[in-house]
């Protein structure tokens, strides 16, 4: 007898091609004619149905009867098959997205997937890459996906109990880089341990320390800490709480989505990350109303905080108001204010 996989529902075979299917079974042909389904259903997402999985009939042994492998396919093929997944699902940068995770299960670099389209995948590979580009088109972030994200000069581990760094949150460290020497400084909302690790990294003189509410998200932070040697005290707590002492520097990138805008957030957001990071009361601006006030109480002569679209104005109003009276506003690459930085005169 033969084993032959067919896609469900029938399809043309697909060669060499990575198979990204409604799904797929086995087939025995039998030496009497009579066909039989065998093995469990290969079910992946609707959303990836694009060529089949077909292989040449083999011999099989009745009784043990070997799961068929994926047929080789090409770095330019992989791709071809996830580019229309993931772009059928709505993600931004279908491309990137699909080298970025090509690269990781193939584990080159992405200039090797770029130069080298005709590299034929390992069964393992192919697999490995055929589960990323199903997450990815039920639009779960990449970084979550790979489980690292590079955040200024660190390689940081992230998944869902910490918001994925972003490029404008680099600012904050920025912010903070001409503190005098021996400064004290605290990251509020760490997460990850993005601003308060990368600062240290550059900064090592400094004392750093970063608070966090939530507990799942310091023991992110804390493996970053250890992963990377560098000394950061992690306390648990709301905002300034925790924090005994004076202090030099206030620095966070605070939740700053208002209620009503939830439903204009992308998928891989709302999905995704936790909610507990994004969201601030009617306007977006509640936990920042009340960092502020904390900030100005302490000895702090640096605030610096992340804002969202159009916040720009009305923060740097409530950091004045709290003691910070030297105020501006930092832009991102696209022009947009996402960083106001308050200092003591």
């Amino acid at each position: 007898m033969s084993v032959q996989v067919h896609e469900r529902g029938g399809g043309r075979p697909a060669g060499g091609q990575l198979g990204l299917d409604g799904g797929a079974h086995a087939v025995v042909r039998r030496e009497d004619g009579d066909a039989e389904q065998i093995g469990e259903p290969v079910i992946v997402h609707e959303l990836m149905h694009t060529r089949c999985i077909c292989q040449p009939p083999v011999t099989a042994t009745l009784g043990r009867v070997a799961r068929t492998p994926l047929a080789q396919t090409s770095v330019r093929d992989a791709l071809d098959s996830a580019l229309i997944a993931i772009t059928a699902a709505g993600c931004d940068t279908p491309r990137l997205d699909a080298e970025l995770l090509l690269a990781d299960a193939m584990g080159v670099d992405r200039a090797a997937i770029v130069s080298d389209p005709g590299r034929e995948l390992t069964p393992e590979q192919a697999r490995r890459f055929q589960g990323y580009a199903m997450r990815r088109a039920q639009r779960e972030p990449v970084a979550y996906i790979l489980g690292t994200k590079g955040f200024r000069t660190i390689d940081l581990l992230v998944d869902r109990r910490v918001l994925i760094p972003r490029p404008e949150t680099e600012h904050l460290v920025e912010a903070a880089l001409e503190l005098p020497q021996g400064g004290r400084v605290v990251d509020v909302g760490t997460g990850s341990g993005a601003v308060a690790l990368a600062l240290k990294a550059e900064r090592p003189d400094l004392e750093l320390l970063a608070t966090d509410a939530s507990p799942e998200a310091l023991a992110v932070a804390r493996a970053n800490a250890d992963r990377l040697g560098l000394e950061v005290d992690l306390l648990e707590g709301d905002l300034l709480e925790p924090v005994e002492g004076p202090l030099d520097a206030v620095l966070s990138n605070p939740p700053y989505v208002a209620d009503a805008e939830r439903g204009t957030l992308a998928p891989d957001i709302t999905r995704h990350e936790p909610a507990l990071a994004l969201y601030a009361g009617e306007d977006g601006l509640s936990l920042i109303r009340r960092l502020a006030a904390q900030a100005g109480a302490s000895e702090a002569s640096l605030l610096a905080l992340e804002v969202g679209f159009g916040q720009a104005g009305a923060v740097a109003e409530i950091v004045r108001a709290a003691g910070f009276e030297d105020t501006h506003a930092v832009a991102d690459l696209a022009g947009i204010e996402r960083v106001v930085v308050g200092r003591r005169r």
